[in-house]
């Protein structure tokens, strides 16, 4: 099988580079960045497509950012998503032979949908405000591949994952996820002797966090198990609150002075975890384990950032 990887520098795409290469049923792995293709451009898109003729096409490509980023870049997230998903898409109509694995995100749930999450609860209600642009571009993104594969007979594959870290990660002040976010602060931290570090919020809203491997694991075995259902969670099964995943990245960055809560800023949803039922009753599960695999995320830091 010949796999065609989009954005394959980030955070998923490098993982899926180092785990699919072991698959002895793909020949051939096309890690395509935006120096092969400019996704933004139509033309650019389709002319990859066209050339490579994958078997496989995993769309690992997007425009990510935690809460603040969300928040505050709004037009950013969801034009440069809605621009990236619909070039994508609109150039596989040709090869309805094409496999399409899309990434989405478990925010395209509804606020107050019951934990925990299933499949069937998609466009059910409203959408979390703060990434509801960003919601909305994965949205749209699901909606033309049920379309593709209800129109043309494409065989599409929707991948609503948890909350990742891991390995080449975005690490920053303001525009990373919770988890490299909270590393990248609490090391500066750290190194500048603060005796106090801030999080917003009370601290108490759960969340669920997959390391990225265990994400790239599970796409590999639905290569080699052949799954073909539309609309998939990947989550780890477990749940952290903020607090207590604060407390174990202050011990792993080893700071050593108090970590407060700021109430007067928003938590986001109380709770949000994915019912993985349906992957986990075809034989997949994850294996790396919250502790170990902040280790090993900041290990990678440590070696790859200089503050």
């Amino acid at each position: 099988m010949k796999v065609l990887i989009l954005g394959s520098n980030g955070l998923v795409g490098s993982s899926l580079r180092r785990i699919l290469d072991n698959n002895p049923k793909i020949t051939d792995i096309i890690a395509s960045t935006r120096q092969d293709a400019d996704l933004f451009s139509l033309e650019s898109t389709k002319k990859l497509i066209d050339e490579i003729t994958p078997d496989i096409l995993i769309n690992a490509a997007a425009k990510v950012g935690g809460i603040y980023a969300n928040n505050t870049k709004r037009v950013e997230f969801i034009l440069e998503n809605l621009k990236i998903n619909t070039n994508v898409l609109e150039s596989c109509i040709p090869h309805e032979n094409i496999k399409i694995i899309n990434l989405g995100s478990s925010c395209i749930y509804p606020l107050e949908v019951e934990n925990p999450i299933e499949e069937e609860s998609i466009m059910t209600g409203k959408l979390e405000p703060t990434n509801s642009p960003y919601a909305m571009a994965k949205l749209t993104a699901i909606e033309i591949g049920n379309a593709l594969s209800q129109q043309y007979g494409h065989n599409v594959i929707n991948l609503m994952p948890t909350n990742l870290y891991g390995p080449n990660d975005r690490f920053s002040e303001n525009d990373s996820h919770v988890i490299p976010g909270l590393i990248f602060r609490m090391h500066k931290a750290q190194l500048e002797n603060k005796t106090t570090f801030e999080i917003w919020g009370s601290g108490n809203p759960k969340r669920e966090f997959l390391y990225v491997d265990d994400l790239s694991e599970s796409i590999n075995f639905i290569i080699d198990n052949n799954i073909d259902i539309s609309l998939l969670n990947i989550g780890s099964g477990n749940e952290i609150t903020i607090k207590e995943l604060a407390l174990k990245i202050k011990d792993i960055v080893d700071f050593t002075g108090e970590v407060s809560f700021n109430t007067s800023m928003p938590d986001g949803i109380e709770r949000k975890f994915l019912s993985s039922k349906k992957i986990m009753e075809f034989g997949w599960s994850p294996k790396v384990k919250l502790e170990e695999g902040l280790i090993t995320t900041y290990k990678w830091f440590q070696e790859n950032y200089k503050i």
